[in-house]
């Protein structure tokens, strides 16, 4: 699971507490959040090899898709009106993002989060101007 945070807290230290601001915030927190699933699906999916043929992600790397569940099951969920975070359904999903004490970590969400940061940042910030523009 991933999260974006400090939006509130940026929000409160420029005083701006406008709809208009909030609601564009809330917006571009959920572009981003896209983004990142969006990057993450696509890391996984790179790597189809589906059937007996399917051979697994080296470790360090994004998984191989083998049934398409992983990267299928990742969803972006809204968590407050400038909160939102990037999960995955999958039973195994945190298994292969972390690992176990068996099998190494084969990370796609944080990868891709830090792959999209930039681009997020930019559309809160954008955000941040709309909605100042919008008072």
């Amino acid at each position: 699971m991933i999260r974006i945070t400090g939006v509130d807290r940026h929000l409160r230290r420029l005083t701006l507490r406008t709809k208009t601001l909030h609601r564009e915030v809330g917006k571009a927190v959920v572009a981003a959040a896209n983004l990142v699933a969006a990057e993450a699906a696509a890391s996984i999916a790179a790597g189809w090899i589906s059937g007996p043929d399917h051979v697994p992600s080296k470790p360090g790397e994004p998984p191989n898709a083998d049934t398409g569940r992983l990267h299928g099951a990742i969803d972006v969920v809204r968590r407050g009106e400038t909160a939102a975070e990037v999960v995955s359904a999958a039973p195994y999903a945190a298994d292969l993002e972390f690992g176990t004490a068996r099998v190494a970590a084969r990370p796609y969400l944080r990868p891709a989060t830090a792959k999209k940061r930039q681009d997020a940042v930019a559309l809160i910030v954008q955000a941040v101007r709309r909605g100042q523009a919008g008072q």
